[in-house]
């Protein structure tokens, strides 16, 4: 059995990295996160004999942004392989940020992310997995617990795509059709794999600035990522496909906003084969003032009943991450 791989990147924040008051995009972190979770993988999965292939990223779990990241700290990711089945991997990642000038370091980001093997000859054979040697059974059954896990939601979450109905442009403030925005992308060479397939990290990256794009429109103030949804992959985005990402607010609370961002491609190429949907997440954004305080958050005003529906679907995921929360809080007491 081959031992468990690990991996670090380090990367200073750039003022290109980040919104126009030093905060790193939420996009950069996913991006440099998903990055470290390929290259683990990938390595991991070319450790035999056989074809070679590349880790394709499938899932992300819940993802937490705990502290803000800023420009000229280093951002020090670290990713290991924790679970294999057969034909997948799951690789827990973790981002440290550090203050280089006074030495302080600070747990940024925490995420697990989801991989298939495909094969470089042909992009629809999946390969298997190498297995890992667990530190006791028990280790073993929790992760072979989280796969069971992802696996049927990731069924649950394709079975649920439905097509994209936008809300009516609304020049009333507040309302869903006022923040609501789409971005437009040609997918070219060096947004892809060798595989002329899309990075994970760049969708992710792509999606994050929609959503921040709807939170600030919302707020009028400074807004940053604090937390992802499982972002389910449901299909690959090939080079010259041109990917549609919307983004759209479902529901407020007092201190945070949750977003719903899908991403729908088509090819310019293929033109028969239609749009699909590819990818789908919810992201939660906050307010801060400018002391990076967070600030209350206009409430939404909810239209129809289509916006009705969301609204209260939101609420209710709301309300288990509270919960969830709480618990976990009182877990480590």
């Amino acid at each position: 059995m081959a031992a468990a791989a690990s991996l670090q990147l380090c990367r200073i924040m750039r003022p290109d990295d980040a919104n126009i008051v030093g905060n790193v995009h939420g996009g950069i972190i996913l991006k440099m996160i998903e990055e470290a979770g390929s290259i683990v993988g990938t390595r991991h999965c070319n450790a035999q004999n056989g074809d070679r292939c590349v880790a394709a990223l499938v899932r992300v779990e819940k993802t937490e942004f705990l502290s803000p990241v800023f420009i000229g700290e280093v951002a020090h990711v670290t990713a290991e392989i924790t679970y294999t089945s057969k034909h997948s991997l799951e690789v827990q990642v973790k981002v440290i940020a550090e203050n280089v000038l006074t030495g302080a370091k600070k747990l940024a980001n925490k995420a697990a992310l989801w991989y298939v093997p495909v094969s470089l000859q042909n992009v629809d054979k999946i390969m298997e997995v190498p297995p890992i040697k667990y530190a006791s059974a028990e280790e073993e059954e929790e992760g072979r617990k989280r796969y069971d896990t992802q696996k049927m939601e990731r069924l649950e979450s394709k079975a649920k795509i439905e097509e994209v109905v936008l809300s009516a442009p609304n020049q009333e403030q507040h309302t869903v059709g006022f923040s609501q925005s789409s971005l437009i992308h040609l997918v070219g060479p060096s947004d892809c794999t060798l595989h002329d397939y899309v990075h994970g990290g760049v969708t992710m990256k792509l999606m994050d600035e929609v959503a921040g794009i709807v939170a600030f429109r919302h707020c009028n103030t400074n807004v940053v990522t604090a937390s992802v949804e499982a972002i389910n992959f449901h299909r690959k985005i090939k080079k010259g496909c041109v990917v549609t990402v919307t983004g759209r607010l479902t529901f407020v609370s007092n201190r945070s906003m949750e977003i719903e961002v899908l991403v729908d491609a088509s090819s310019l190429v293929e033109a028969g084969k239609g749009k699909y949907r590819a990818v789908s997440a919810f992201f939660t954004f906050i307010s801060l003032d400018k002391d990076n305080k967070p600030l209350t958050v206009p409430c939404l005003k909810v239209e129809g009943e289509e916006e009705q529906r969301r609204s209260e679907e939101g609420k209710a995921r709301y309300l288990l991450n509270k919960a969830k929360r709480l618990e976990d809080k009182a877990n480590q007491q």
